[in-house]
């Protein structure tokens, strides 16, 4: 594993491996078939002082299908996912794979990325 990309705390990025070809996911685990990539930024602006958060479905959806994460961990109605960082860290929503398999959520930057009035420009 020590030839595949690292993120700023050594641990492996996958969405790099991905986009260097260094990992190839199938649509489904017993045949070939492309992946159905979803290109939509979901905004969620409950953070209070932090920068907005931006979900990319298309960093996601490109080696994910929908349904790992629909309908058990997120509901597919905007606004209908009350999120908190209490819930993540317990492995809850997206807790489920950051911090265990995707990487670390003390890489605040990394989801915590849109600015706004009243939050800081950069803490990193």
């Amino acid at each position: 594993m020590n030839r595949f990309p690292a993120d700023g705390q050594g641990n492996i990025d996958w969405v790099q491996a991905l986009q260097k070809g260094m990992i190839a996911p199938r649509a489904q685990r017993d045949r070939e078939g492309k992946m159905k990539v979803l290109d939509l930024d979901v905004i969620m602006k409950s953070t209070r002082e932090m920068p907005w958060v931006k979900f990319p479905h298309k960093a996601h959806t490109e080696w994910l299908a929908c349904e790992n994460c629909h309908p058990s961990l997120f509901v597919r109605k905007s606004g209908a996912n009350q999120v908190s960082m209490d819930d993540i860290m317990k492995g809850h929503a997206c807790g489920q794979c950051h911090d265990r398999v995707a990487f670390s959520i003390f890489a605040c930057e990394r989801c915590h990325s849109v600015v706004h009035p009243g939050s800081p420009k950069a803490w990193w």
